[in-house]
Formats: C-alpha cells, structure tokens, sequence
C-alpha cells in the first residue's frame, strides 16, 4: 500500500508560478533597508528595542531560502513529472542577463557620484564588479556595503546547476533529493567549527558562501518537498506543510518569538563588533527557521486569503523592483546625510527611512523600467524562440532561469537576487 500523499492542489499549479511569492522579496529588501536605517541613525545601539531593528537583516535569510526554493524548484520539477531538465547555459545566461546589467550600473554610480568614494582605485573597480570584494577584509566602498550577500548568493548561482542534477539523480526520489540537499547544513557546521576554532575570521569569512550553505540548502529542501506534494510522489509525513500553510497567523506568530529570542545578546552584537562563532551559529539557526515559517504559508497549501494578499499588484510590484531597492538604498541614505550635512549616527529614525524608501523606490522604478525588464522582454523572447519550435501546443513551458522579477501583469514567482545586509 502506497504511503505517498495524494496532490493536494489541481495539476496546473505544479508546473505554474507562484505569484505569493513576490511579495516575500519586498518585506526582505524593506526589513534591510529598516536595518540600515536603524544602523545609520544609531538607533540600533542606543534604545532598549534597537534590537529588533538590529536584528531585520533576517531580510537576508528571507532572500537565500527563497532563492534556493525557487531556483531549485524547476530542477525537482522537471524530475517529477518526466520534463527535460533545465540548461545550465540557458540558466547561467539569464541569471546574468537579470543580475549584473543594473549591478554593474549602480557599482559605477556609487564609485564615481559618492565623495566617499573618489579615491577609489582600478582594484575597488574589478573587485566589485567581479563580486570579489568579500575576499579580502575591508573592501566593501560606501554605498556598496550591502553588495557582500549578492556576492554570496552568485555563488550559489554558479554551483546549483551541478548540485541540482547530483540531488536530483536519474529517478525522482523525494526523500533522497532532501537528504542530499540537507548536507549544506554540514558545509556551515564545519565551517563554523573551524570558526570557533580560530582558523576563520569572524569578520570576513562570515561573508562567504558556507556560512549560508544551510539557509540555500533549507530552500532547495522545500522545493523538493512542494514538488513532492503537487505531484503525489510525496510521504504521507510531507503533508505537515500543507498543513502548516493552513495556519498562516500561527507560522507567523513563532517567527515573531523567535525574532525575539534573536533581538537578544545570545545571537551576538548589535553593532559591527565580531560575533562569537556560538553567537553566529545561533543567528543563522534563528534566522533559518524564520525565514522557513514565512515562507511556508505562502508556498504552501491550497488558496488563502494570506496568499491573495501576498499576490495582489501592489505586492507583486514592490517585488518586482526590490533588487532596484537593494542595489540603490545605501546610495540613497549616503546622499540624505551628505545633502543634510548630517554626521554618522545621527537623525531621526522615521524621517531618515520614509526619505530613504521614497527616494529608494525612485531609483529602483527607474532601475527597472530602464534596465531590469527590458532585459527580461529580451530574455524571455530568447525563450520563446528556443523553445517554440519543439513543444507541443499548451505544455507549460518551465526554466530554471525565468525572469527573476515580473510586473503585476505577467506571471511571476521566479527569484530576484535581492540580497543585503
């Protein structure tokens, strides 16, 4: 007698996008861009509650799991139901096509309009552009600090085409694929103990890929797991997800306690003094399963109200320009203290984050409308031409690499690499 759990969601869905999804990347790029802020005025170190906004780089844990579940997911799918797996070239040139044109062009605007910046030299230039500045210790330029976690998550871009096929195999087994996917929660434990052990240094290898290996890894589990369950291949057991997504308020309600627990010194420092390894170690674990808790009520489970909020136009469109927001916010709040004349750490709280979200989301209107969705239109009609020809009429088409970000009027659910901290 078979233990897989019935699908619980109608055919169409497992090879559709997820538009709930959207809305997950804006509350990431608001709650970093609340994180800097919070920073920026001192507010951070200087209030009893400071905490909470200390600890809103949680925005970055939302990016990774996200990204590893949606990146991942077209991997797992195209097992699960007999597909063609996706291309790696195809998916390496669109997951370049999406990140480094408005990347590159915010690099050059911070280097050259910033006054902090003017002596940069010909090395801030490559390092940046090659997302190589976390590789050595105090590299990152004003403006550009928050570039460290993009840095890290192109590194999971580059691997996961080979990591997708060794966790995947030949034959779609669920169970398999988790447990192999599961292993990065291996990679951080080593590299956090060879962290206690004084061979890392808390201040720079915190930046690089293992620290966040389990937090891509706990994406790509879910994704296997959501395959798993849209297409009846799954265990009986997978279904505690459905049934989590089922209670949204309740998911949401423990990543608030566990927001909590991190706002206190057991998940290390408020300011930019060097955490312990044990304190880096519990952060990451908090953060891991928040960002697991907020992720599920969307991905999950049959139609919500939850999920009709999370993908109504406004949602969908504040996730659609949310890389613009991560990649101009730290410009913007640089420039509101050089036009104010304002010194470090101080202003005021609301003023300084409501200036730096309006002048934030013009860059990022522009940054998509000029440079991020054109190249998208180019990207998916590079697609179709592809994929025109040998498909048979009303097969879904799926791709690892499809438009990271879309407007409210196409179909959305794919990744942006928004990512900072």
């Amino acid at each position: 007698m078979s233990t897989a759990a019935a699908p619980t969601v109608s055919e169409p869905s497992v090879t559709g996008r997820l538009p709930a999804l959207d809305a997950l990347r804006a509350i990431g790029a608001v709650a970093v861009v609340g994180h800097h802020v919070g920073f920026q005025t001192a507010v951070t170190m200087n209030t009893t509650w400071g905490g909470w906004l200390a600890r809103l780089d949680v925005g970055v844990a939302i990016f990774f799991v996200l990204s590893g579940f949606l990146l991942f997911r077209p991997w797992a799918l195209s097992a699960a139901t007999g597909r063609a797996r996706p291309r790696a070239k195809r998916y390496l040139w669109r997951r370049a096509l999406r990140i480094l044109p408005a990347y590159w062009l915010a690099i050059a605007v911070c280097l050259i309009v910033l006054p902090q910046n003017g002596q940069a030299s010909v090395g801030d230039w490559i390092r940046h552009l090659t997302f190589t500045q976390i590789y050595q210790a105090g590299q990152l330029r004003a403006g550009l600090s928050q570039t460290w976690s993009l840095a890290t998550e192109v590194v999971f871009y580059l691997i996961l085409p080979l990591v997708a096929v060794l966790a995947v195999g030949r034959s779609w087994r669920p169970v398999r694929t988790i447990v192999i996917v599961s292993g990065s929660a291996l990679l951080t434990a080593g590299w956090l103990t060879l962290m206690g052990f004084g061979w890392l240094d808390a201040a720079l290898h915190t930046m690089w890929f293992p620290s966040y290996a389990a937090w891509f890894g706990t994406g790509m589990a879910l994704a296997a797991a959501h395959v798993a369950l849209r297409t009846g291949t799954a265990p009986a057991a997978f279904r505690v997800l459905d049934d989590l997504a089922s209670a949204p308020v309740t998911c949401w309600a423990a990543a608030v306690g566990l927001m909590a627990i991190a706002t206190t010194p057991v998940a290390g420092p408020r300011d930019l003094a060097e955490p312990t390894a044990a304190e880096f170690g519990v952060k990451l674990a908090l953060y891991l399963v928040i960002a697991a808790l907020i992720l599920i009520p969307v991905a999950f489970g049959g139609p919500s109200r939850a999920k009709e909020v999370f993908g109504s136009s406004s949602a969908r469109w504040l996730g659609a320009v949310s890389y613009g927001l991560f990649l101009w916010h730290p410009m913007v709040i640089e420039l509101i203290y050089l036009v104010g004349d304002r010194q470090l750490f101080t202003g005021g709280l609301l003023s300084t984050f409501a200036l730096t979200m309006a002048f934030g989301l013009v860059y990022a209107a522009v940054s998509y409308y000029g440079v991020e969705r054109p190249l998208q239109l180019l990207g998916a009609q590079g697609r179709r031409r592809s994929t025109g020809c040998g498909r048979t009429p009303g097969t879904p088409v799926t791709d690892a690499a499809a438009p990271a970000t879309t407007p409210p009027t196409v179909a959305a659910g794919t990744p942006v690499p928004t990512v900072g901290g």
